[in-house]
Parts: C-alpha cells; structure tokens; sequence
C-alpha cells in the first residue's frame, strides 16, 4: 500500500499531456503483474482529469477506465472501479459495474463495486436495490440520494410563506460574543413592526420565534446572524443506548417534512453533521440509517444537500436543528468580489449596530478591504459620506465595485489606496471631519503584520487626530493595547471568537 501511494502521489503530479500521453499506454502494454504493480497510475488519471476541460479527452479518459473493469487483474478492476466516479455519472459502467457486484467472488471487489455505485448509481442500480437483491454491500439510501440528485436537483425557496409558525423556534447563530449584538437587532426590528421575537438568548445563538407568517427571505432581513437553523428538539444522555433512535426521530419527524416541503424546490435532501472536532462518522451513518427506516421520504446525502442538519451535543443532551442552505445570501447581493482576509459580513454587521448612528455620519475605514464595514454601515442609513483606504491596490478595486452594487444613491464615497498614516494629504481626512471610524484591521494571522503593536498605536493615534467631539472609534483589537489619550474614552469592550481565536470588538468616543 505504502508503495501504490508513493507511486500515485509522483504521478498525480505529471502534466496531464504526459500522463495520457505516455504513461497510459506504457501501462496498457505491460503484464497483468505490471498493471497490478503499476496501478496507482488508475487513481493519478482519476484525480488528475477529474475536472478536464477538454470534453472529447475526457470522453477517451473514461472509455479507457470502463475497458478496465474487464481487465483480468482484479486489484486493476479495484481502481478503476474507485476512479470512474469521478469522471461523472455514465450508464454504462454502471451496468458493469453492478455485472461485477453481482457476480465477483472477492469480497473487497463486491465492497469496492458497492461503494462506486453509491456515487454513480441510476436507475439500473435501483432497480436492483428495488428488488431486494440479497448481499448487495451498498446502501439503498445512498442510492436513493443520487438519483434523487442527479433527477430532481433541489433548491430552497426564500420567498415561500411558512404559515404553520406558532410551535417554530429558530436559532439564529453568530460568533461567540456577539449574541447580545443580534437580540438586539431582532428587538430592533420587534419594535419597528418585524416579524420575530427573541425568546432566549444562549451562547453563540438567540432563539426567535415568529409573529405571524413568513418567509425566509424575511428572516434575512437580519443582518448579524451566520446561520439559521429549525430547532428539531433534543436528545437527552447524547452517549446513551437510545441516543441513535431519538436523533433519527427528530430529523425524520413530520416537522422536517413539513419545512422541506413547505421550503424545497426538488427532492428531500440533508447533510448530516456533529458538533465538535471529534470525527463523528459512525454516528452519521448510524443516525442515518435509522432515520431512512422511519422515513424513506428524507433523504441523507453528503453531496450538494439543500438542507443540513446539525446536532450540536453537550454533555447531557443533543440538540438537532434543520438548516437550510441558503445561497447565495440574500443579504450579500452587493458582494460581487472578496479578497484574502476580508472581514466576515455578519461581523461587519454587527460592528455597524455597535456604532450606532449620529445625523449626517462620515465614516471613515482606515483598512477598507473589500468595503464590508462601509457598506453596512451605509445600509442603516443616515450616513452622509464614506472613504476606504487600504494599502491593496486590488482591495480597493473590489470595495468600489462592492460599493456600487450596494446602490447606495446620495451617499458621496471615495476609495483611496494609501497608509492611512498619511491621512493628512487626503482632503476628506481633515482633522475633526469624522463621526466614526469602523475597521477590521489586519490581525495578524492570515496577512503578516511586520510591527503589530506599532500599527495598532498609529491607529490610536490617527483616530483621535480625525474624529470630531463625540465621534466614534469601532474596531477589533487583537492586542492587549489601550490607547493612552484621554481624548479617547472606552465605551464598551467585548470578547468575540473570531474562528478559533479571540479578539476584543471596543469602541472609543471623542471627548
């Protein structure tokens, strides 16, 4: 095994002119024993012209693998069997391959047989499946769920009404730390005629109920949420005996086939996941098998699911939410590019809310990136001007294009490349213009700062040199650093997780 991989990972990083060109029919001319040894060149091509953007060479790349499956090495049959799935569904190796299921006498071929057509099976393969065919080592769901895949592809639909709404509870789940941020909004817009309710707030999610009928797209009226997710219920001892079939119930249930069907466009489709690091594969095998047998109808399926459910455990019970999978975000329309680092945009969200508002705003990011600050920011209104800065020359050219599909008329903006320690050649910059600067500024984790402390310091300094009495300094802080003028007086401070590290969200008020 460990020289088939070394063998493989030499090959798979051949040219792809090379590796048809001369290896293959290097290795179509030698013996069975020196296919058998050879064979890790299967896997290569596999891998390789996977995503081949030559249609009538990657025709002749899977015509080869089909001539495989007759080879007489039955190690030779293994790989191209593992191979061919990946170049696409095709009716006719899948005949062969359920001819070899049926018939191979080796049991890791039959595995090896199964295991393909889970990944490409048809209506031959269900038919077979369909008609109990005994030891067949593949699963019907699995089955089910490519064809159901590949016939009725399945979207969510935002705009669809949920009328049966009064025993939903959603969780709308945000970084660790900006929980009081989103129930906040969800009381906001409460107040303003919306359509939810906060019925409790935990970590790292706010539980909302709705008032009345509504969509989803209403639901993304909310800005400072990342997911939301149907609470399914709870499984108490989330290690004990009946853990299994309690989840089973929970995703099988007639609310899930309430809100799949209320809410999809094609067939019934969900992605099993566990909470935590620990690998959980069993436990999504087993949940889903069981769940198959209590409704057929909803099916698991890793691949291109519109919906996933997601059991977040805890030591005394597990909790099973079902989630669509919205995309793209309706609330991201405007975000037509990124770039490396950019800010994440329900954390922009929420540094907007924190800013709260003043008449006529002038809002400055020293470090605009992609112009996620700025644009939510602009898009809670009273907001007279923005400037973005940012040493990339490209980020600018994305938070201008950003910016322009946000449509945001009678905002004046301007985006400049340059330090924003030369704020002072900038006109817009004079001193005493701003009422807020918002920013996520470089971290230091994905981009390299050189002197971190020593930006983080200019950063202080050139805040309180442009913002006006009253004005405002929003940022994330990722340093054990206050600023020492006593211009500048801390207004509020919070831990937030930023994806496996913590930061601190302040905000500073001029004096």
């Amino acid at each position: 095994m460990k020289a088939d991989n070394d063998l493989y990972r030499q090959l798979r990083e051949l040219p792809a002119g090379q590796l048809w060109g001369v290896e293959v029919p290097k290795f179509n001319q030698a013996t069975g024993k020196e296919r058998a040894r050879q064979v890790a060149l299967v896997r290569a091509v596999g891998v390789v012209f996977t995503h081949c953007s030559d249609p009538a060479l990657k025709i002749q790349v899977k015509a080869w693998l089909k001539g495989l499956l007759q080879d007489p090495e039955e190690k030779v049959r293994r790989y191209a069997m593992a191979a061919i799935p990946k170049l696409g569904e095709d009716v006719e190796a899948e005949r062969n391959i359920l001819t070899i299921l049926k018939t191979s006498t080796v049991d890791r071929e039959k595995r090896k047989a199964g295991a393909a057509l889970e990944k490409i099976a048809g209506e031959e393969t269900l038919k077979a499946v369909g008609a109990g065919a005994a030891g067949l080592p593949l699963s019907e769901q699995k089955v089910r769920a490519n064809v159901a895949r590949r016939e009725s592809p399945a979207t969510i639909r935002v705009d669809a009404i949920l009328d049966r709404y009064d025993t939903l509870r959603i969780s709308l789940r945000c970084r660790r730390g900006l929980e009081a941020v989103l129930a906040d909004e969800v009381r906001a817009s409460d107040t303003a005629g919306g359509k939810f309710r906060v019925l409790e707030v935990r970590g790292c999610h706010v539980v909302v109920a709705a008032k009345g009928p509504f969509s989803l797209r209403d639901l993304y009226q909310l800005r400072c949420f990342d997911t939301m997710g149907f609470g399914l219920g709870r499984v108490r001892d989330p290690e004990g005996p009946e853990a299994v079939t309690g989840l089973a119930k929970l995703i099988s249930s007639p609310l899930s086939e309430r809100l799949m069907d209320s809410l999809t466009d094609g067939s019934w489709r969900y992605r099993l996941s566990f909470s935590g690091s620990e690998n959980h594969d069993d436990d999504v095998a087993k949940v889903a098998a069981e769940a198959f047998k209590v409704n057929p109808r909803i099916l698991n399926d890793a691949r291109e699911a519109p919906w996933s459910v997601d059991v977040f455990l805890a030591p005394s019970a597990a909790l099973a939410e079902l989630r669509p999978k919205v995309s793209p975000d309706p609330r991201l329309t405007y975000r037509k590019a990124a770039i490396n680092a950019a800010s994440h945009p329900p954390l922009a969200a929420c540094l907007a809310r924190l800013a709260g508002r003043q008449p006529n705003e002038v809002v400055w990011d020293p470090f605009c990136g992609s112009g996620l600050e700025l644009i939510e920011t602009a898009l809670l209104g009273g907001v007279k001007q923005v400037i973005g800065t940012d040493l990339n020359e490209k980020a600018i050219a994305i938070a201008k294009e950003n910016w322009e599909a946000a449509g945001l008329e009678g905002v004046k903006s301007t985006f400049l490349t340059g330090d924003f320690r030369g704020y002072s050649e900038v006109p817009d910059l004079v001193s005493g213009k701003l009422s807020l600067i918002i920013s996520n500024p470089p971290l230091g984790r994905r981009v390299r700062v050189p002197n971190l402390h020593g930006l983080f310091a200019d950063f202080f300094r050139v805040a309180s040199a442009t913002l006006r009495p009253g004005g405002r300094l929003i940022f994330v802080n990722p340093l054990r650093l206050e600023t020492t003028d006593k211009t500048m007086r801390r207004d509020y401070r919070q831990e937030v997780d930023l994806g496996g590290y913590d930061c601190k969200v302040e905000m500073y008020v001029k004096g």
